[in-house]
């Protein structure tokens, strides 16, 4: 049988209420009979009942966090500034994986709420959120991130500047002298993915050519086809675009040995090391998570402000691979 707070009265000596209030933090018990109180815990090895402090608060101090993958780089860092502030606020992240799959998605959202978390913070995957309205009519907060939620749903939003950042990335290789520069970009049905087409292609302007662009999941035997198709055309590219580290990264191993100017959306690890170093459109994961969990935690301490819409600037990172003439 695990210890009780009766138990740890009885073996310090004092009231139950006493040992409530050493648990508990609360003022009014003498210091001496405090060390006497936390002695008997440590010996007992007595834990407080969670469940039954929630159900008394109505809260249980864990927040909900559905992001695309965990193992991808970018949204491990993000993760991880979510569950930095969540900790500061005494609170404990619960993080699940919605693997781009709306329904996995939406079946995390449900069972985190199953389990009655404070709020929410999710990185959508689909494009229909309205099975959160009961959820929000309830009170429950939520907070989007690096994606918005479906129409319908106005929820505070914390996004980068996905279509400025590809024009920064084509605008610098035209200033290099290119003229010929190929996209490989996720999936259309993905936010980020057709902001940063919409942005590569305002920029090129007359000389966007869709023979140029693929837009599919970052599969390396399918990079690897895309790029040999397009370097076989009459007036291959000469410089290429990727629309986010993972394509970054399997682009580079398929062009491994051949000679083109690259600039990549999202900076990552060990870029700098390579020959030449990769330059990059750099967002900044670690802020986008801190807002949304602070956001989040506003809410929480009562704020019923219009949703709030941040779109934090990005900035490009030149190490040599971006500025490759022709």
């Amino acid at each position: 049988m695990r210890p009780t707070m009766k138990d740890v009265a009885s073996a310090a000596g004092v009231a139950l209420k006493t040992v409530s209030r050493v648990v508990n933090g609360e003022p009014g018990v003498h210091p001496g009979t405090a060390e006497r109180v936390r002695e008997a815990i440590e010996r007992l090895g007595y834990s407080r009942n969670e469940s039954a402090r929630v159900l008394r608060r109505g809260r249980t101090s864990t927040v909900g966090l559905v992001i695309e993958d965990l193992a991808d780089p970018f949204y491990s860092v993000l993760g991880r500034a979510v569950e930095d502030v969540t900790t500061a606020h005494g609170c404990l992240l619960l993080s699940g994986s919605s693997n781009e799959d709306p329904v996995r998605e939406r079946e995390l959202i449900r069972t985190f709420c199953a389990r009655r978390v404070d709020g929410l913070i999710v990185v959508p995957a689909g494009e229909d959120h309205s099975f959160l309205r009961p959820e929000l009519d309830a009170g429950t907060p939520a907070v989007f991130v690096d994606r918005p939620p479906g129409p319908g749903v106005d929820v505070d939003t914390v996004l980068c500047d996905n279509a400025g950042g590809a024009r920064l990335a084509t605008r610098h290789l035209l200033a290099h002298g290119h003229r010929r520069i190929a996209f490989l970009g996720d999936r259309p049905s993905i936010h980020t993915a057709a902001r940063r087409l919409h942005g590569y292609r305002a920029a090129l302007g007359r000389l966007f050519d869709e023979r140029l662009v693929s837009m599919r999941a970052p599969v390396p035997r399918d990079v690897r086809a895309d790029l040999d198709r397009m370097l076989a055309l009459d007036s291959p590219p000469t410089a290429l675009f990727t629309g986010n580290g993972r394509i970054t990264m399997t682009a580079l191993r398929a062009l491994e040995g051949r000679r083109m100017a690259l600039v990549g959306f999202d900076d990552f690890e060990l870029a700098d090391l390579l020959r030449p170093g990769v330059t990059v459109v750099a967002q900044d994961p670690t802020s986008m998570g801190g807002l949304a969990a602070e956001l989040l935690f506003r809410r929480l301490s009562g704020d019923t402000g219009p949703a709030e819409h941040l779109r934090l600037p990005v900035r490009v990172i030149r190490r040599g691979s971006g500025e490759l003439p022709p």
